[in-house]
């Protein structure tokens, strides 16, 4: 009997080993989960803490609607202090810029928003930027351009040259106006450059509400040249000659908003909300993370995405500095 019992007290001893190991391993098992979720969270752009978001406008701008429901998410963060512009465009469509220039406006009515600008941030590109409490811009920098452009091929002379006759109906004179069939009326180039007209005031109103001048005096800017950093400083076009460095000590001066603060790029998770504890998403999300990673690091990888990135149509009227 007492070899029984020893071996039951054994057995119960043993029992509860196996049992703190298996808690200390679903509890290091849950712990790393929440290690990888942190760090997704981090590398999305997702904290915690309050941090500044850096939004990037490169190449052409086109109407993006998830990057204008991105500002106005980032507005309603609480954890969002503010906003780093970062530009280098030379613009692109009129109605693009506009709506960017529009949520980039509803941003800086609750938070502080800073622009520093790249090689490039010129006619739409410089209209995105004048809701900015500072813009910076090196001395280098090509911005202005203020300024509406609307282009139409004709190629009637060349079909013509080809013996190919194209009829075209429309319900009245100007509904066929531009036409790349038939050569531009008298009464559509009116009618097309009150367009423009139209729109180049929209513009210059734009850059006066911005950045409190007199509509004058914008005008008096706007034909359509760009100006180089150093110049534009002069005409009241930026504010000051800086990097992102100078914009933060800018910030951290007059809006005390500490130089420490993180900064984290404005852009949305892969695949939406994250769920905490669900493994299997997890792995999906690593898993992808991975991939996009790997293709990031191929060859040509860089020179593929400026390729589809600039690989797009701009349907009527840009406000597109064209060097």
């Amino acid at each position: 009997m007492s070899l029984e019992a020893d071996l039951v007290v054994d057995r119960l001893r043993l029992k509860r080993r196996l049992t703190l190991w298996r808690a200390l391993a679903v509890l290091g098992f849950v712990l790393a989960l929440l290690a990888g979720v942190s760090v997704r969270r981090h590398q999305a752009g997702f904290l915690i803490g309050p941090h500044l978001a850096r939004l990037r406008v490169e190449g052409i701008i086109t109407d993006d609607r998830d990057r204008l429901d991105l500002i106005d998410a980032a507005a309603k963060d609480d954890s969002v202090r503010g906003m780093i512009l970062a530009i280098d465009s030379p613009g692109g469509s009129v109605a693009g810029g506009e709506s960017l220039h529009d949520a980039i406006a509803r941003f800086a009515t609750k938070k502080p928003v800073v622009v520093t600008m790249g090689g490039v941030a010129a006619s739409a590109g410089y209209m995105i930027a004048v809701p900015a409490a500072r813009i910076f811009a090196s001395n280098a920098t090509l911005t202005g351009s203020i300024g509406v452009i609307l282009q139409s091929p004709d190629l009637s002379g060349l079909l013509g040259h080809l013996g190919i006759g194209v009829d075209e109906l429309v319900s009245g004179p100007l509904k066929g106006q531009p036409s790349v069939v038939k050569p531009l009326s008298p009464e559509g180039r009116a009618m097309l450059q009150g367009v423009v007209a139209d729109l180049f005031g929209q513009f210059v109103d734009i850059v006066a509400a911005g950045r409190h001048m007199d509509p004058a005096r914008v005008r008096a800017l706007a034909d359509g040249r760009p100006y180089t950093g150093h110049q534009a400083i002069g005409l009241g076009l930026i504010d000051q000659i800086g990097t992102e460095r100078d914009a933060r000590a800018w910030l951290a001066r007059t809006r005390h908003i500490s130089a420490d603060l993180p900064v984290e790029p404005l852009r949305r998770p892969p695949s939406g909300r994250w769920t905490a504890l669900h493994p299997l998403g997890l792995a999906r999300e690593l898993g992808l993370a991975a991939m996009t990673g790997a293709l990031d690091a191929l060859p040509g990888a860089s020179l593929r995405k400026t390729v589809m990135a600039q690989g797009v149509v701009l349907d009527g009227a840009v406000a597109l500095w064209q060097p």
